[in-house]
């Protein structure tokens, strides 16, 4: 599969035709798409700032893991004016819909990590703060 999705391409290939289960990992898979969609559903991003919350993923990395994203029609990318200006990200509709998802992998992974006894990063970067997640209209907290 080529992950270098060239822009404006909304299609990429599922790699087991006809299986959910590869389509989602195909969309959200990965060390950092989930960590990225985390960020994103607190609000919309450039890319410097993404990266600073994301650390330590390299510029090469989150640029691939954006590009798939988009692709995919989870995350929109709005350039904010010529070349060099920075370029916003934000969760496109279809993309909020993987917030209870990524709500869910996340309070599993707070469970983990104290079943693990493993000490939980509260610098202000980690991601412990719970996502707000619209339901038939209104806010609600994820499960």
């Amino acid at each position: 599969m080529n992950k270098k999705v060239p822009a404006g391409n909304h299609a990429r290939p599922n790699p087991l035709e006809g299986c959910p289960l590869a389509a989602a990992f195909a969309a959200i898979g990965g060390k950092w798409k989930l960590t990225i969609l985390y960020w994103l559903a607190h609000g919309e991003l450039h890319f410097a700032g993404l990266q600073h919350r994301v650390t330590p993923i390299s510029n090469k990395v989150l640029a691939e893991q954006l590009r798939e994203l988009e692709a995919d029609g989870l995350v929109d990318r709005i350039p904010t004016g010529p070349v060099p200006a920075p370029v916003i990200y934000q969760l496109t509709e279809y993309g909020k819909t993987l917030l209870p998802i990524v709500e869910g992998v996340r309070v599993w992974g707070e469970g983990h990590l104290r079943r693990k006894e493993t000490e939980q990063r509260f610098d202000g970067i980690g991601c412990s703060n719970e996502i707000s997640v619209e339901r038939d209209g209104r806010r609600a907290s994820a499960p």
